[in-house]
């Protein structure tokens, strides 16, 4: 009568400390997940802080709560810091650049994934060659190529490098992801009477829309992070997105430290609400780009 008690309380004991080291192990990894939250936020909130503060108030309790909320400095920084021309150029920017790295990409993705094309892979091979040239190996060819043009100091100057520039890494994900669709589907429509047009536009299109997200997603990020190529293409200041026109207005107002918190607040909200914005679609299309590329 004794063995089976013993044993019992044995495996009692073992699950015990199983569950013990089980949740050792989540509080570990909590606890590591919370630092680095406190890592990323820590800085943005005391920008956001300052932008409510005054610059002697900032030199003085750099790291405290405003005492008094300055709403005028963010006010300042949208009209006399000029991020309202910023943000309007950058939207500008952002949608032309996306929506003609989309549509081309989705085209050729297609295109090169499900049309019997003669030297398919060929095409892809050269196309495959833009990720691996940098811009700074390109830029002044480029620039010489848009000064001969006579787009330099236009939106165009940014708008089409941007688009050329961009397309081999959106090729390649829409390929992925329209060879991961069912042919049969597009058979069926065929068989039913639609073109290729109708195929693509009504059929393959809507199915490959978490890659479709995922492009847009990156796209956007990526244009509206982008500083390089409008420095050296873009000079005049009516015309500079917002990632420009921030390094300016730190140039214009380097003494009053919160207007530059507050530009920067500026800066930072749109990139932050996108995200909050799409992050779920942001996700699955990641998730769905790794298991059908």
């Amino acid at each position: 009568m004794g063995m089976p008690a013993a044993t019992t309380s044995g495996r009692v004991a073992a699950k015990t400390r199983r569950r013990l080291r089980l949740s050792g192990w989540t509080v570990a990894q909590y606890a590591t997940l919370i630092l680095f939250l406190m890592i990323f936020l820590v800085p943005v909130l005391w920008v956001w802080s300052s932008a409510l503060k005054s610059s002697i108030e900032i030199a003085r309790s750099p790291f405290a709560l405003p005492a008094e909320l300055r709403w005028e400095n963010l006010e300042r920084a949208w009209t006399v810091g000029r991020f309202n021309r910023y943000l309007g150029n950058t939207v500008v920017y952002t949608v032309a650049i996306t929506g003609g790295v989309v549509f081309l990409s989705c085209l050729a993705g297609y295109a090169l994934a499900l049309l019997p094309l003669p030297g398919r892979s060929v095409i892809l091979t050269l196309f495959l060659l833009g990720l691996m040239v940098p811009f700074q190996s390109v830029m002044i060819p480029i620039y010489y190529l848009l000064r001969d043009l006579r787009l330099l100091e236009t939106y165009w100057a940014f708008i089409v490098p941007g688009i050329a520039l961009r397309l081999p890494f959106g090729i390649f994900l829409m390929r992925g992801f329209f060879r991961g669709l069912p042919r049969d589907i597009g058979d069926a429509a065929r068989v039913d009477g639609a073109n290729e047009w109708a195929v693509f536009r009504q059929v393959m299109l809507p199915m490959a829309w978490p890659g479709l997200a995922t492009l847009i997603v990156f796209q956007v990020i990526d244009t509206y992070n982008q500083f390089l190529m409008p420095l050296i293409f873009v000079q005049r200041d009516e015309l500079r997105p917002v990632s420009l026109g921030t390094m300016f207005f730190f140039g214009r107002f380097t003494a009053d430290r919160g207007m530059i918190a507050a530009g920067v607040t500026i800066s930072m909200l749109p990139m932050i609400i996108l995200y909050l914005l799409l992050q779920r679609r942001f996700i699955e299309g990641i998730t769905a780009g790794a298991m059908k590329t």
